[in-house]
């Protein structure tokens, strides 16, 4: 077999392949060593090259010619004091609205900081100047799917509403030069990424009423995000229409509303992605995203498995949310206005086999959850019960504020798709433990409620100092704490096998020890331990009605937790099994 032109390459002919699908055609490149990769792939691929023998110069050129063409314009240079030249045009692009695709070679991680020749900090060099700022992988590191997505993104950056330059940094490591010939054509072997800017606009409505005319087999996926009670209703109209299962994170504000009678809402989308049998048969070829990336890892996967041949996310946001590079369309748009506008012309689908089948999954599913779980019996609580209690408990127009780690996810497990309204809140940008207690009550201060915090332990007593916020600032908030004894969710990851070999209880599970319902009764909240639903159910009624701040502890056995998880996950296999064999 004949060896590659080298990762780097590969990456290199990727991003530029994607630029020239979009349009782009010049390069203006300064002579230099460590920008080698860019520079050859950019002449491969078929750019128009301009070569400036200093970098000053080199920007100023490429802003007169992005002006001109009126589309963006590649500039590649090496690293070091290369790039600190290109500052004044960065700055003239930056403030004239001029689209550049600054490219700029960088030493590795390993060179930086150790005095390496023509080696500068190149991380963000342009500052505020630059639409969007990215310290790529090393050039061997890096994906040709990944190479893809950055020339995408870079591109929707510099010619958006506010459009301008961006810097990509490029290290790469030597050997520089092309281990073999490039072969005949460049350009990228990967699924272009194509951009819908500028919405909603008619263009983007025309997509989602083309694809749901086109596809039976699709999904609806939308993320942690806060959609309106209309917003939601917009979305879940279009999905009935087009017989799409909508796979409703709870942080989307789809799995609970007005909207979920008349509608395809599930609820078990994470229980169904683990059972392979059911995915391997149900692959979609079309996904549309909304959000944040979903909380379910099982589906994340499984996505990336299949690789639909359209994945449509709309709203990309700050982030992109395309962690698995699979997305084929980015739709800049508001959800609510664009579901709104293509759902009103997308006929009615009627009968569809795709969407009963996965209606069928989800029914099945949810009742083996019910039984494994207790099927709202008075037993040892869990973390599933827990939140099978708050969905039976909380009146309508309460707000739930969810901690990360393993509240976040156990609500995504078990909480049941319903008609009553629940705004639910999740701090799933980051997703990090800190500052939950604060931004429960930001909401109860915003006057939404009643407010109930569902979190862990270890999460509770990173933000113990805000308990004693809640009597200062006269705000009502219950808060219901999973006390496992410490990061239960290391319980799930593969590292808990390792025992004491690997110090798994002091380095992972990390017991705490704290009394919480002391920690509680020293802020002035009413606090109480409760063990079983009906105790847990008693205790939040009473909470979510008085006036002042409430802390509900449930201890839980964290072994007892995970083995409980597990037989959820195999019953859910079973149950499966049983309904195709019928179907």
């Amino acid at each position: 077999m004949t060896a590659g032109p080298g990762r780097a390459y590969e990456a290199s002919l990727a991003f530029f392949g994607e630029l020239a699908g979009h349009g782009v055609s010049d390069a203006v490149i300064s002579p230099g060593s460590r920008s080698t990769p860019l520079a050859v792939a950019a002449r491969h691929v078929g750019f128009r090259t301009w070569v400036q023998l200093d970098e000053r110069s080199a920007g100023f050129f490429a802003v007169g010619l992005a002006r001109a063409r009126r589309r963006p314009v590649a500039v590649v240079c090496t690293s070091g004091t290369a790039v600190a030249n290109h500052l004044p045009a960065v700055v003239e692009a930056s403030h004239s609205g001029v689209p550049l695709l600054v490219c700029t070679a960088d030493r590795p991680p390993e060179l930086r900081g150790w005095g390496a020749g023509q080696t500068i900090d190149q991380v963000h060099r342009f500052g505020h100047d630059v639409r969007w700022f990215a310290d790529l992988p090393v050039g061997g590191d890096m994906s040709p799917a990944f190479a893809v997505r950055v020339a995408a993104r870079a591109l929707a950056a510099a010619t958006g509403p506010s459009p301008g330059p961006v810097q990509l940094n490029w290290p790469f490591r030597e050997p520089l030069e092309p281990l073999a010939p490039l072969g005949e054509r460049a350009g990228s072997p990967q699924r272009t990424v194509r951009l819908h800017p500028g919405g909603p606009a008619p263009a983007q409505v025309d997509l989602l009423v083309e694809l749901a005319e086109r596809y039976e087999r699709g999904l609806v996926l939308p993320g942690p995000c806060d959609l309106t009670a209309d917003q939601a209703a917009a979305v879940a109209g279009f999905a009935a229409r087009a017989a799409w299962p909508i796979l409703a994170d709870p942080g989307s504000q789809l799995r609970r509303g007005d909207h979920v009678e008349k509608s395809p809402v599930l609820a078990a989308g994470d229980h169904l992605a683990k059972v392979a049998p059911f995915t391997d048969s149900h692959a979609p070829d079309v996904v549309v995203r909304l959000g944040l990336s979903p909380t379910s890892k099982a589906l994340r996967k499984w996505l990336e498995r299949t690789a639909p041949e359209r994945f449509v996310l709309v709203g990309p946001g700050v982030e992109w949310n395309d962690p698995t590079f699979g997305v084929t369309d980015v739709v800049d748009a508001d959800p609510g206005r664009l579901f709104e506008a293509a759902g009103a012309r997308v006929p009615e689908r009627g009968d569809s086999r795709w969407l009963a089948a996965w209606t069928a999954a989800d029914r099945a599913a949810g009742e083996a959850i019910r039984r494994s779980t207790g099927d709202g019996g008075d037993g040892p609580l869990g973390g599933p019960g827990v939140v099978e209690v708050l969905a039976d408990r909380l009146p309508a127009g309460a707000a739930l504020y969810v901690s990360n780690s393993m509240p976040v996810r156990e609500l995504d497990m078990f909480l049941p798709a319903s008609n009553e309204p629940l705004r639910i809140f999740v701090n799933r940008g980051a997703n990090g433990i800190d500052g939950l207690v604060s931004s429960a009550l930001g909401v109860a201060a915003a006057g939404v409620g009643p407010v109930v915090l569902l979190t862990g332990d270890v999460a509770l007593l990173h933000d113990a100092g805000s308990l004693l916020a809640a009597g200062r600032l006269g705000l009502a908030l219950v808060i219901v704490v999973i006390d496992n004894g410490g990061g239960g969710i290391f319980s799930y990851l593969p590292i808990a096998a390792g025992g004491d070999a690997v110090g798994f209880e002091e380095l992972f599970l990390t017991p705490h020890g704290t009394d919480l319902v002391a920690l509680g009764r020293q802020a002035g909240m009413a606090s109480v331990t409760v063990s079983g639903r009906a105790a847990l159910a008693d205790a939040v009624g009473r909470a979510v009605t008085a006036a002042g701040s409430s802390l509900i502890h449930v201890p839980v056995d964290h072994d007892a937790d995970v083995a409980l998880h597990r037989r959820v996950t195999d019953a859910v296999a079973a149950a499966l099994a049983t309904s195709s064999r019928s179907a």
